[in-house]
Parts: C-alpha cells; structure tokens; sequence
C-alpha cells in the first residue's frame, strides 16, 4: 500500500515560512530555508532547473521518485502562486484542501472540501500505488490527528527564524517518531522519521 509522507523544509525553530508570507511573497522573509537547495551542494543549472548532487541529491532524488500526489493546504496553494496552476511534482496530480470558498484551480488540480481523509483517500487512489506527499503545516497537523501519516522529513536548516508559519500545529496528543536515517549535508541535515504506531 502506498505511503503518506510529508517532507518540508524547517528552520530550527519549527518555522515552514519566515514572517509576511503570501501569494507573490512565497516564504516571506524564509527564503533561507532553501538555500540548501540552490547553495549547499549544487553545483550546476541543468536545463533551466537547478540539479542537485552530493548527499542532498540523492535524499531529494529519492523523495522526489516516490510522488504519485500531492496533497497542500490551501495557503500552500496561495504563498505558492497557486503552482502556476500545476503541481509541485510535474507527473503528481495536485489535491488541494480548504473549507473555504473554492480558490481559482486549474483542471490539473483537484479541490477538496470535504477533509484531509477525502482528500488523501483521493491522492491515493490517483497516486497508482506510488506514495502521497503532504505539504504545509495545517494539512500535516490534520493529516497526523487523523493518523493518516506514516513518515515524516524534516530537511532542517540551521537558522532560527524567529517567526513565521509554523511547521506542526497543536496536536491532541503526543505523536511518538522513530529516526529512520539522518543525513548531514550543506546548509542541511534530512532527518527521515517514520511514525510509530
């Protein structure tokens, strides 16, 4: 059975965005939490794209090969220009989460208003049997409450961010994880967690 995983970017402080994010602002004044990505251990442009190597390569590579979906968040959706009306992961289709009134989506996108269980239980179901990535914080906290998630990746950046998004909001109870692989890298450490049941 496919996997439902979320791998996101935080800041030592439990930051997803830096303060003031938004549509046309991204990460706010987070954009420090990827400098990994274009700094650490990259590099090269490849056509047009940026290629990674080193230890990040292959923890994002690898990550990266299991996407069948995606399932955001609608202030995912909105900070990130809505993905231009695609997905964060060209062949994934892109669910998208919100009670409230329907945002513009594109016929690629799929809106669900009915929960993070119809909305994962439809990722699966286009996913093919490969896994479902999470991203943002409100759908991982419900996601996790509902007991939906089976592993967890924290790309952890060495910065405080002081403000912001948080990553995990208040859960109703303790979520107990076992460290599957820590990897030390530029800029980076990828801790891969998977979640005890």
């Amino acid at each position: 059975m496919s996997k439902v995983f979320s791998a996101l970017a935080v800041s030592v402080d439990g930051y997803i965005t830096g303060r003031d994010p938004g549509a046309g602002r991204g990460l706010g004044d987070g954009t420090t939490l990827f400098d990994w990505y274009f700094d650490g251990d990259t590099p090269s442009r490849v056509s047009g794209g940026f290629r990674l190597s080193g230890p990040s390569a292959r923890v994002f590579d690898t990550l990266a090969a299991r996407v069948g979906a995606v399932v955001a968040g609608r202030n995912t959706y909105e900070d990130s220009d809505r993905f231009a009306g695609g997905s964060p992961h060209p062949a994934a289709p892109l669910f998208v989460v919100s009670h409230r009134p329907a945002p513009e989506i594109s016929a690629t996108q799929t809106l669900i208003t009915t929960g993070i269980e119809d909305a994962i239980s439809a990722a699966r179901e286009a996913a093919g049997g490969k896994d479902v990535a999470l991203m943002g914080g409100g759908v991982v906290t419900s996601a996790l409450h509902a007991g939906l998630v089976d592993e967890v990746v924290l790309h952890q950046v060495p910065v405080l961010l002081g403000g912001g998004r948080r990553f995990f909001q208040e859960l109703p109870k303790h979520v107990r994880l076992r460290l599957l692989e820590a990897v030390p890298a530029p800029g980076v450490t990828h801790l891969h967690y998977e979640v005890a049941r």
